[in-house]
């Protein structure tokens, strides 16, 4: 497998930087028994059956890009100049690991200041990052980070214009609870309240799992040969509650459908010999075309980018040439693309 082989042209054009309102009304391309239908995500309910379940991913984005002021000692003077940072992951003792720019002119031992008094200093640097020990903790850097941040929007829409205060609703699910995000899991921003109890009313069960989407999600594929990429780690939680769901479900004969493939990638690494078990810590799971499903029976999902980590995915789950069919039938069709777009409903055929 080679990365060409998950390349696929989109026009530019299709990249949604909005989301539609209301949620559900977003379109939902159903993907089942080798047949294709246009839908909208509001007609859920009616396409899952009863005894189903849904997995959802109750992570909650933080405002993790900081803009501000790095301060240096300098006889000149000329010590103070703009910096931005994107949270990426916690470091020991309280510390970030942050992307930063400029990162080459970050130095051990500078002061950076952001708005709401957030302040801290480098700890340390990495190739591609730095370590940033915050003044405030606990509560007090919760509230300092809240009124400091902005959403990190992906970067395939920061591109195209600035994080704002709708953001901080849009970027969020209903159902977020613990936070620790950098990414939205994109596919959960489809649900509202009255899609939620229609579910329920359906006979739709729903599994809550937490898994902290980190900024790995948006790195681009470096290798020619797909199976030497190197996933990013990302924290996450399975109780033991959701496990018994999950198997209580399976049991039952129902389906098991992650929204999302962060809720995915968890409960396949929950499910190591073929059952879902109580899980908690950090998944590198990597998932492209040979890999064998554990536990789940179909997906929902946005559609991804060219080339990413997250198109292997889904070819893994439908199939490389049926996948190809679906996106270009979504291109063909004017679906909106990535985080802020549309939805697709895939079930693979072997499961179906």
């Amino acid at each position: 497998m080679k990365l060409d082989d998950f390349d696929f042209d989109l026009p530019e054009e299709l990249i949604a930087t909005r989301p539609v309102r209301p949620r559900p009304a977003a379109r939902l391309l159903h993907a089942e028994g080798g047949a294709i239908h246009d839908r909208h995500v509001r007609d859920l309910p009616a396409i899952l059956r009863p005894g189903d379940r849904l997995v959802l991913n109750n992570t909650r984005v933080i405002p993790a890009r900081l803009i501000g002021e790095r301060l240096r000692e300098s006889r000149d003077g000329s010590g103070r100049a703009k910096v931005e940072l994107t949270l990426i992951a916690p470091a020991p003792e309280g510390a970030w690991r942050v992307l930063a720019r400029p990162l080459r002119k970050l130095a051990l031992g500078d002061r950076l200041v952001f708005d709401a008094g957030l302040t801290g200093r480098v700890i340390a640097r990495e190739a591609e990052a730095a370590v940033v020990a915050f003044d405030q903790a606990g509560a007090a850097f919760d509230a300092a980070l809240e009124a400091a941040g902005q959403m990190p929007l992906p970067p395939y829409i920061a591109a195209r214009r600035a994080a704002d205060d709708r953001d901080r609703s849009d970027y969020q699910t209903v159902f977020a609870r613990h936070a620790g995000a950098v990414a939205a899991p994109t596919a959960s921003l489809h649900f509202d309240a009255g899609l939620l109890d229609a579910l329920r009313a359906r006979g739709i069960g729903m599994t809550e799992v937490t898994l902290h989407v980190g900024a790995g999600t948006f790195l681009p594929v470096k290798v020619e040969d797909v199976t030497r990429h190197r996933m990013h780690a990302e924290w996450g939680e399975v109780s033991a509650a959701a496990a018994a769901e999950i198997e209580a479900t399976r049991a039952a004969g129902g389906r098991i459908i992650p929204v999302g493939t962060t809720a995915l990638r968890l409960i396949e690494s929950a499910a190591a010999d073929g059952t879902v078990r109580p899980w908690r810590g950090e998944t590198e799971i990597f998932i492209y075309p040979g890999y064998r499903f554990r536990v789940t029976d179909a997906l929902m999902t946005n559609f991804h980018l060219p080339r990413s980590t997250l198109m292997m995915l889904v070819a893994a789950l439908m199939g490389l040439d049926e996948i190809r069919r679906i996106y270009a039938h979504a291109v063909e069709r004017r679906y909106r693309f990535f985080s802020y777009g549309d939805a697709s409903l895939l079930v693979p055929e072997r499961r179906a």
